[in-house]
């Protein structure tokens, strides 16, 4: 079964024309009910698109694995200007509506010359990376791990440690706000496969193994107009339709500056069913909570929307994540 089938996309179009003086505007109104949409359709893809056992019974590093030598490789090629950008946003300080009671707390030492940070990543305000630990379907993590695996003292499988070595490879930004001629996506706005491809073709890029795609949505810049809302529960993002395509085109990662699902996330009694697909299904780690402004204005300026990328994540053995500051350079 390809891609396109196992979504089992339906649009139905209806054509509304306004006359606005001179202009003629028309609308589109797409009907969004496409696979999957409720737990059946969900747990079919689940089975359909499961990577367990594809590297062996006792892997642990997924998707990691498609990040060759050869991949890191083609990504050092890719620095052209020396031109590095942040893509993690500052820790948030007070208290607000997207990162709840988990405000990052800094408290100096005594002499001054030390300090202490306290604040829980897993959230909507941290930039963070998922272990494969993080996220379990049917009682199960990724590669058939049961959820017994994780105990008081950590996941004894999985864990964030299996990132030590580091991610360094080709990097590319979907600006999904660009492309749509506006400032950002509205809360609840689902980007499909359709979107991505579009995105391709406007930027003259094509995504291929190894890669690690993130997902702007303009999150941050929207919170800089109007103020913070909750996250959690609405937000732009992935629809869980992509996922088959993901893996054709063997995505490594995926990274937004959000949490990657779109929510409401439109499969009913599924609340974040890529966070579920691609972690405990592929294997693939999520970088979540990106701040990706500066990337968007400088992949702009400088008309290149791939780089290489750098992230390496605190390597907590057991660890169900970690907080980090990727790099992209140009």
């Amino acid at each position: 079964m390809n891609v396109r089938s196992m979504t089992s996309v339906v649009v139905l179009t209806a054509a509304v024309t306004l006359c606005l003086g001179a202009a003629t505007v028309t609308l589109e109104a797409q009907d969004a009910a496409r696979a999957p949409r409720n737990l059946e359709e969900f747990d079919a893809m689940f089975r359909d698109i499961s990577n367990w056992g594809r590297w062996g019974p006792d892997d642990e590093r997924g998707t990691l694995n498609l990040i060759t030598p050869a991949k890191t490789r083609q990504a050092a090629a890719l620095v052209q200007r020396g031109i590095t950008v942040s893509l993690a946003h500052n820790p948030i300080t007070e208290a607000a509506p997207d990162n709840g009671a988990t405000a990052f707390e800094h408290v100096m030492g005594r002499s001054l010359t030390s300090d202490t940070y306290s604040f829980t990543y897993h959230g909507y305000s941290v930039t963070h990376i998922d272990a494969l630990c993080h996220f379990a379907y049917n009682g199960k993590f990724y590669n058939d791990v049961p959820v017994s695996a994780n105990t008081s003292e950590g996941c004894s499988k999985s864990g964030i440690e299996n990132l030590k070595g580091g991610i360094v490879t080709r990097g590319i930004l979907l600006d999904f706000p660009r492309l749509k001629g506006v400032p950002y996506l509205e809360p609840g706005t689902p980007i499909y496969i359709e979107d991505i491809e579009a995105w391709e073709r406007q930027a003259g890029v094509t995504i291929s193994a190894g890669d690690v795609i993130f997902v702007y949505t303009g999150r941050w810049a929207r919170r800089e107009a109007l103020g913070p809302w909750r996250i959690s529960g609405s937000s732009a993002g992935l629809h869980a339709s992509v996922v088959p395509w993901i893996k054709a085109r063997d995505v490594a990662f995926v990274g937004s500056d959000a949490a990657t699902d779109v929510s409401p996330s439109m499969v009913e009694g599924v609340g974040l069913p890529l966070h579920t697909l691609l972690i405990a299904g592929l294997g693939s780690n999520i970088f979540d909570n990106m701040d990706l402004e500066a990337l968007a204005e400088t992949a702009a300026r400088l008309n290149r929307w791939e780089f290489m990328l750098t992230a390496g994540p605190i390597p907590v053995t057991g660890g169900t994540g970690s907080p980090l500051n990727p790099i992209a350079v140009f």
